[in-house]
């Protein structure tokens, strides 16, 4: 896989039940690049390795005064340079392909699975901790990955010249085999701490991320009730602990630098002093211990690649497992892997069913649900949409009897559309805005019309290049620069333009004032005539323009009909609706039965006599 061939056209399934198993997987996916960079990887640190080689021969050479032998050894020298420049520039853009490679099947797995979960990603995830994973997370997993090939190709290495040395000067060999065991054996018990202490730095600054990217959200609420400065002491507070972890990771791998420095220095104290031992005792030639210095000292260099792919394995080992967490989310839930379409449960008519409470939406027809609990009403609304509940206990909402979570995830998507209580609005022209896909059936004009949306394109069209055509507007990221209401409206435009054939609004009108509350009620079911829409809301202006009114109280539909019709017959609902206390309905109820016991006791109108 080349940069040029990104992105992957299938990024594949990740094995998701550990985060080293994460990590095995995407070795395996890439594998003719890894294996391509230990090759390079290996022939770069094979061409350092002849260096102490062909210094020792070019010292041997003027000792032994031979004008022939040190030529040769300068062609050597030009062959092994050259060795080492290509295979060093090959090795690089190796690594370096596999780390970005890497990262964007990471970061593609990332986008599929929030695009299956939509909005209950971050209802089981936090947003900070999916920014996290997406961003520092990736690198990291990269970083591991591109230094795993180096490492290898180190250790191959490494071991070819410990055993050529052992051949050429036993007893040298011997100083330094040990002496490379004694500089990383001391590294080994030392990786669990440094693992805790990165582990615990990772998740200090996820919790920060995530207090940062809540605070931003609601920068504007904070402000408006004075919350401001104490979301920013919670902040500083967490960036504060994310300094000391990062401090106290730091010191464990200043403690490992400064091991490895010792043992180094203490292996070339020992190879110097055995060497110039064995050089005046004549066991070895001045040659041959220049040779065997040099050696010691290339040795140095992989073990540096050591430290570093330890470093990159101990940082990468919470990012895979943060990212896992996040992939191994589904969005199915258990429903029929076979589902059978036809008419609902007891012979019902077609529509969209939840088993959970026992909700039906007939098709064609404008639904307003109420649900005293407005959590409640935002898990019926998701599930309505097809995602599962936390956990995959409560059952998949059905559309014309086939489970949801049992369709096409395309299939479920272009038949149901959910909006969210706070949607979102991504930055761009109005037109962009409004450019998602749709049946055609509906005008950008007519969505934006019938949201009344008339205040929404003054508004904007202020800032249009020119003063020209609103629908060139930009609409700023999250649609920061409109009130509440605007961008509410906004939202219910891109929906009505989509057009789905099955719509589920939650509280599209909670920040509309009352009037333009009424005219969008109207305007929507005149647009959606002969759609199936579901509107989760206690507006009593909505609800006396549904077809029908269904009431959900402690998670089951207790109640149906209209909105006139449930107001009389139902206190509970009426309670929900009108915001009664208890007491004031207990009232009520008492004044009718006393209004009713006086008419049955009134006395009968005497006959009028003729």
């Amino acid at each position: 896989m080349q940069i040029r061939d990104l992105p992957y056209s299938d990024p594949g399934e990740p094995d998701v039940r550990s985060g080293f198993r994460f990590l095995v997987w995407l070795f395996r996916r890439q594998l003719g690049g890894q294996l391509k960079a230990m090759l390079f990887g290996g022939l770069h640190m094979a061409g350092v390795a002849l260096l102490p080689v062909a210094a020792g021969a070019a010292v041997q050479a003027v000792i032994n005064e031979s004008g022939r032998d040190l030529a040769l050894v300068g062609v050597g020298l030009l062959a092994v340079a050259l060795l080492i420049a290509g295979a060093d520039g090959a090795l690089h853009r190796a690594a370096v392909t596999n780390w970005i490679t890497a990262a964007a099947r990471v970061q593609q797995l990332l986008a599929r699975r929030t695009a299956e979960l939509g909005g209950m990603l971050t209802r089981r995830v936090a947003a900070g901790e999916v920014v996290k994973v997406s961003t520092g997370d990736v690198e990291k997993i990269g970083w591991f990955v591109e230094s795993f090939s180096r490492f290898a190709g180190a250790v191959v290495v490494v071991v070819a010249v410990c055993a050529g040395l052992l051949v050429y000067q036993p007893e040298l060999g011997l100083v330094v085999t040990l002496g490379i065991l004694a500089v990383v054996l001391p590294m080994l018990p030392m990786m669990p701490a440094a693992t805790r202490r990165a582990d615990r730095e990772r998740a200090k600054s996820g919790r920060a991320t995530e207090l940062a990217s809540d605070t931003v959200a609601g920068l504007r609420v904070l402000r408006g009730i004075g919350g401001e400065e104490l979301f920013l002491s919670r902040y500083r507070r967490a960036s504060q602990e994310v300094r000391t972890a990062s401090v106290h990771s730091a010191r464990m791998w200043a403690l490992i630098d400064a091991v490895q420095v010792v043992m180094r220095g203490l292996l070339l104290v020992a190879v110097t002093w055995q060497g110039s031992r064995l050089a005046l005792s004549g066991d070895i030639t001045p040659g041959e211990l220049v040779s065997v210095y040099g050696a010691a000292m290339f040795l140095l260099f992989p073990l540096r690649i050591f430290q570093e792919a330890a470093m990159a394995f101990v940082f990468s080992r919470p990012s895979a497992r943060r990212a896992v967490r996040v992939l191994s989310l589904r969005r199915d839930s258990g429903g029929s892997a076979d589902p059978v379409a036809g008419p609902g449960p007891d012979g019902a008519p077609g529509g969209l069913y939840d088993p959970a409470t026992g909700l039906r939406a007939g098709s064609g027809r404008l639904t307003a649900v109420v649900c005293g609990d407005p959590e409640a009403a935002e898990r019926l609304a998701a599930r309505l949409g097809g995602h599962a509940a936390d956990g995959g206990e409560e059952p998949s909402a059905e559309l014309d009897g086939r489970a949801l979570d049992g369709m096409p995830l395309a299939d479920a998507r272009a038949a149901v559309l959910v909006q969210d209580k706070d949607p979102v609005l991504l930055s761009g022209t109005l037109r962009e805005l409004l450019e998602v896909p749709s049946s055609g059936r509906v005008t950008d004009a007519e969505a934006l019309a019938a949201a009344q949306c008339s205040d929404v394109l003054d508004a904007v069209a202020r800032s249009a290049p020119g003063g020209g055509d609103p629908m060139d507007a930009r609409v700023t990221e999250r649609g920061r620069s409109l009130s509440g209401g605007q961008r509410q409206r906004l939202a219910l435009a891109r929906s009505l333009v989509t057009d789905p054939p099955v719509l589920v609004l939650d509280e599209p009108t909670s920040a509309v004032d009352s009037h333009t509350e009424a005219r969008i009620a109207r305007t929507v079911r005149e647009l959606r005539a002969g759609r199936t829409t579901v509107v989760m809301t206690s507006s009593p202006l909505l609800l006396d323009l549904a077809d029908e009114v269904v009431f959900v109280h402690e998670g089951t539909a207790v109640a149906s009909g209209t909105h006139r019709g449930l107001l009389g017959d139902v206190p509970a609902y009426r309670a929900v609706v009108t915001r009664e206390t208890d007491a004031e309905q207990a009232a009520a109820d008492g004044d009718t039965e006393t209004s009713a016991r006086s008419d049955r006791s009134a006395p009968e109108p005497a006959e009028e006599s003729v």
